[in-house]
């Protein structure tokens, strides 16, 4: 059972919210306790915030008694960033969702950290703009945690992830002090960037309350085209051929085998049994270019092992195959009730290889391994399935996964490419950055969180 909070740290909190937003019964606070990686810790206290103050002043009491504090958006991380491992204080900032200003001329956008992407997407729109990440979980997942994880999606490979989309940041530091970062520029070279450096740092440094996102116009028009291929090698050397050449996709999406039977379950999309592997693309631009885009592209995505290419009807067929498409994380479960999701990513020229990997991996431990993603980033999500009553299975997983990150660092790759690393991927970081930078890194966090209470447990070893 966790423990109650400090009697004085207590006080405290009851004295900066009401009683009715900060949650002190474990019945209330479980809904808290664990995010979309299915981990789960029981936090001592879940504080709902309603203005910047207010977090000021939150994290200022658990500086004071040394609360460990948890910033929390929806809770749809998959690698437990946003689980209270330490219990401690976890900061809502779910009730903190507004739109505060769109600047159509300047292409920017303020808004709070618990502004859904979703309905910042709808807000730009109106204007002719969009936000360049577009994650799976659009619909639900706040701004706040885009950026801590640095969210990316199907744009990405032409518009970037969250960090190349902000301009700047109000932050609170763990001494509860309010930071600003950044300007409202495309252009800026003013002190050390710590823009960049919060994003992604996934709550181990500041909290983050408020963005100026940067807007980019909407395209004119787009045409989504369905490349199906004999097998995932033959898809893998198309991915390395489109990225290649200077008409690039805005989406590029790859499914293996497994996915494109998951897929088709899922809802008809005309793909028979002997299709190996499936890519999406889309292109988009203005109207009177479109054609030359559209027609070099399929130039390049034909080749060997290319069954069909073709372009979506409409509109309407467009985004049904994109609803499979992101619909397909949350179906594995309908394959195995334990499913270990990684988001790999390596140099695209690499790609095939990485395929051929995964496929051998596969073979030689007997597991069910489920692959698709943003191939046009080289970033692709490795779901591993199994039955967690199974244990050999569960050795079998265990083994398989450091064997992948493996195959991931000899082709020159990272380990995550948008999801994080949380709690899943801290104990592998070593792997991946040499010591030297590593006690840079700490050292970073030592300043600013000297006193270790901003979401210990995460990010890094040695912390």
């Amino acid at each position: 059972m966790t423990a109650e909070l400090d009697p004085a740290a207590r006080r405290s909190l009851l004295q900066i919210l009401p009683p009715d937003r900060l949650l002190l019964d474990p019945a209330d606070c479980l809904a808290y306790s664990y995010d979309n990686s299915r981990r789960s810790a029981m936090p001592q206290a879940v504080a709902l915030a309603a203005s910047a103050s207010e977090v000021q002043a939150l994290v200022a009491a658990c500086c004071e008694h040394r609360v460990p504090l948890v910033a929390r958006g929806r809770g749809t991380s998959t690698t437990g960033a946003a689980v209270p491992v330490a219990g401690g204080l976890v900061l809502s900032l779910e009730r903190m969702n507004r739109i505060l200003r769109l600047v159509p001329g300047d292409r920017l956008l303020e808004c709070e950290a618990g502004a859904l992407n979703g309905e910042v997407q709808a807000e730009a729109a109106r204007h002719g703009l969009f936000w360049a990440p577009d994650p799976s979980s659009a619909g639900y997942s706040t701004v706040g945690g885009n950026l801590a994880c640095n969210a990316g999606g199907p744009r990405a490979v032409k518009y970037g992830t969250a960090r190349d989309n902000v301009l700047g940041l109000d932050a609170v530091g763990s001494d509860g002090v309010a930071l600003r970062t950044g300007c409202r520029t495309t252009k800026g070279v003013v002190g050390y960037d710590l823009t960049r450096l919060l994003v992604g740092s996934e709550g181990t440094l500041a909290v983050i309350t408020q963005a100026t996102l940067k807007l980019l116009p909407r395209p004119e028009t787009r045409r989504m085209l369905r490349a199906a291929y004999r097998d995932v090698a033959a898809a893998a050397a198309a991915v390395a051929r489109l990225m290649a050449q200077p008409e690039t996709p805005s989406s590029l999406e790859f499914l293996d085998g497994e996915a494109v039977r998951l897929a088709q379950s899922q809802r008809d999309c005309g793909l028979g049994a002997e299709v190996g592997a499936l890519l999406l693309l889309e292109v988009d631009g203005a109207a009177a270019s479109i054609g030359h885009a559209v027609a070099a592209v399929s130039a390049a995505a034909a080749g060997d092992g290319l069954l069909d290419l073709r372009a979506a009807r409409d509109e309407a067929e467009a985004d049904t195959l994109w609803a499979v498409r992101k619909a397909l994380s949350p179906a594995l479960r309908s394959l195995a009730p334990k499913k270990v999701n990684e988001d790999v990513a390596v140099p695209v020229s690499r790609l095939p290889e990485l395929v051929a990997g995964i496929a051998e991996l596969s073979r030689r431990h007997a597991l069910r391994i489920v692959t698709f993603g943003h191939a046009g980033n080289g970033n692709l999500h490795v779901n591993l399935l199994a039955n967690p009553d199974d244990a050999v299975q569960m050795k079998a997983i265990e083994s398989c996964l450091g064997e992948v990150f493996r195959l991931v660092l000899r082709l020159d790759g990272t380990l995550s490419g948008e999801h994080g690393v949380g709690l899943d991927k801290r104990d592998f970081v070593a792997w991946e950055i040499q010591e030297a930078a590593l006690e840079r890194m700490r050292g970073i966090k030592r300043v600013f969180d000297p006193k270790g209470i901003l979401n210990p447990g995460k990010a890094l070893p040695g912390i």
